[in-house]
């Protein structure tokens, strides 16, 4: 029998299906299972049966071969959270694939042995849809449908925040932004700022035998300190300790201590965004309005597609 999970963008798979874990299990932690991976192969379409049928057919192949020569199917462990399906080394738990909710558009499992299941997954690097093909020890469905449940809430939860988590990742890529801006600019003004104290050093050496006298309170270069008819009035620091005394820094209206408008990341515009940072937001929101189409078909349909 088939039975198909269509997810849209206003529809809940939960109306479907009775969900197998609390939320609590995929929002705080992950849920863990343990599966022999069969590789993953490109296809052409993010979703559909018969494109993962073809890839299942074709990582089956490959698999045998390997076999006939002696390659064992290598063990993998997945941890499914509302952040992604994360395929780890069980001994090294090094991550051999990261696959971020928002990327998987389509799960299957088989319904015959209960074994293998299968999701597509657009490549972070390629934007390439690759297929995935696991084989677990009747577990197929379970796990289909833990992805499912993940992308549920990962999706819900985006739709909650009410764009929050986005405006704060924007905030923190246009600060990342500025930060570097103002480190180069400080490195170049401390260079200027060399090469005039280098020049002012020179130009006052005193003859020999000759009195240096100062008639007025100078800086480090001689010079008489800048003031202004209208200083501002000194404002208790953040951590409530008052500016040093004598301190006076004047700033023109709506300029900061380099002549350049003050930065603020919480009223900047989208325009100051850096466009790897934008262009990865319109991705992520793409690809939850896409949804995931959850599917239950038979894979097993000659005798090279029986057992790995």
């Amino acid at each position: 029998s088939k039975e198909t999970f269509s997810r849209k963008s206003w529809l809940r798979l939960s109306t479907y299906k009775s969900w197998m874990h609390t939320p609590e299990a995929l929002a705080k932690h992950y849920i863990p299972y343990n599966a022999k991976f069969l590789g993953n192969t490109e296809v052409e379409a993010p979703k559909g049966t018969e494109v993962v049928k073809d890839a299942v057919r074709k990582l089956k192949f490959q698999r045998h071969i390997k076999k006939s020569e002696g390659q064992k199917i290598p063990k993998v462990e997945l941890q499914i959270s509302i952040y992604g399906v994360k395929i780890l080394d069980p001994k090294t738990k090094d991550v051999l694939h990261n696959c971020q909710l928002h990327r998987i558009s389509f799960c299957a499992d088989d319904k015959t042995d209960k074994r293998i299941f299968t999701f597509i997954c657009k490549d972070s690097e390629s934007n390439k849809h690759l297929c995935y093909v696991f084989d677990s020890e009747k577990c197929a469905e379970e796990i289909t449908l833990t992805i499912g449940q993940a992308f549920d809430l990962a999706y819900k939860k985006f739709l909650e925040s009410g764009g929050k988590d986005v405006e704060t990742r924007k905030q923190i890529g246009g600060l990342q932004k500025r930060i570097q801006e103002l480190e180069t600019e400080n490195a170049e003004l401390k260079k200027q700022l060399q090469e005039l104290e280098e020049q002012l050093m020179i130009a006052h050496v005193p003859p020999a035998g000759s009195v240096s006298v100062k008639l007025q309170s100078t800086d480090v270069f001689d010079m008489v300190p800048f003031s202004t008819v209208t200083p501002l009035v000194p404002s208790r620091a953040s951590n409530g300790c008052p500016p040093p005394p004598g301190l006076t820094v004047v700033l023109s209206a709506g300029k900061d201590l380099f002549g350049a408008e003050p930065f603020d990341p919480f009223t900047c515009g989208a325009a100051d965004f850096p466009p790897d940072i934008q262009s990865k937001l319109d991705e992520m929101q793409e690809g939850f309005k896409m949804g995931l189409t959850m599917e239950g078909t038979v894979f097993s349909l000659d005798p090279l597609d029986g057992r790995c």
